[in-house]
């Protein structure tokens, strides 16, 4: 099979996929899509279960990202972000989307009902960043509060900084592509992601317009080893931790519902 060939047939497979029909566990999103089989086994990022507030500053915090594993329990907010209670909770809330390119954004405000029937299908590989709209931050939360209440951050704050919630909902096969800003977290509440990390000095090889779909399939198989990212997929309930200005791509492999925490 010639190289990327494999993505348009799993998308195509996945286009012909009916929504989820709620079983438990995947809280009634759509499982698979494109990128689904996109080395989700690699990883090179450390998971952490035991982590203390110590370890943590000296360890990471400024100097390499982290998977924490078990330090928080948001059952109760994984329960109220499944498909039907949000969409009976916020349905009719005009959400404000963005398009998932890196240097220039398009706007597009729509009932969060209508976005999550319409527009959350799988990602078309041969699409651009400029076309494609993502539900993640640039809101107005406040209006969510009642459902942010529930939600437990990870307890490792950074000396000067205060947290600042960004909650998303995205397609199989969408993400956003190589960007960075200040350090954060982020949690996969039902779905998975995939990341890819470069350090601050290291700057990626990537198009500003072109999807991390489009960077997975068409640069990353010829980066050699020493110029790869870190990676890894991270699953529902883990939470990932990236420093200051490091530079990070995402890739979600299901239909992914995720919350940042940005330390600004």
């Amino acid at each position: 099979m010639a190289p990327g060939s494999w993505l348009l047939a799993l998308w195509a497979l996945a286009a012909l996929v009916l929504p989820s029909s709620g079983e438990e566990g995947d809280g009634g999103w759509r499982r698979g899509g494109p990128g689904a089989a996109a080395e989700e086994q690699r990883c090179t990022v450390e998971r952490r279960a035991d982590l203390t507030y110590a370890e943590f500053v000296q360890q990471y915090a400024f100097v390499r990202p982290v998977i924490l594993q078990g330090l928080t329990d948001n059952s109760r907010f994984r329960a109220l972000c499944s498909r039907d209670r949000l969409l009976a909770s916020f349905g009719d809330r005009v959400v404000r989307l963005s398009t998932a390119n890196t240097y220039s954004y398009r706007k597009v405000d729509l009932p969060f009902q209508e976005y999550v029937e319409q527009l959350l299908h799988p990602q078309d590989p041969t699409s651009l960043g400029n076309d494609t709209l993502y539900f993640f931050g640039d809101n107005n939360f406040t209006e969510w509060s009642s459902l942010f209440r529930h939600y437990s951050p990870p307890p490792f704050g950074l000396p000067g900084t205060a947290p600042a919630y960004s909650f998303g909902i995205a397609g199989a096969g969408s993400g956003v592509p190589f960007h960075w800003h200040g350090p954060g977290y982020s949690e996969v509440i039902y779905g998975r992601k995939r990341w890819f990390l470069y350090p601050p000095e290291k700057t990626p090889e990537f198009h500003p317009n072109k999807t991390t779909l489009a960077w997975l399939r068409d640069t990353y198989p010829a980066l050699p080893p020493s110029a790869r990212p870190l990676e890894c997929t991270i699953q529902a309930g883990e939470v990932l931790y990236f420093p200051d200005r490091w530079w990070h791509a995402t890739l979600n492999l299901d239909t992914s519902v995720f919350i940042s925490t940005f330390l600004g």
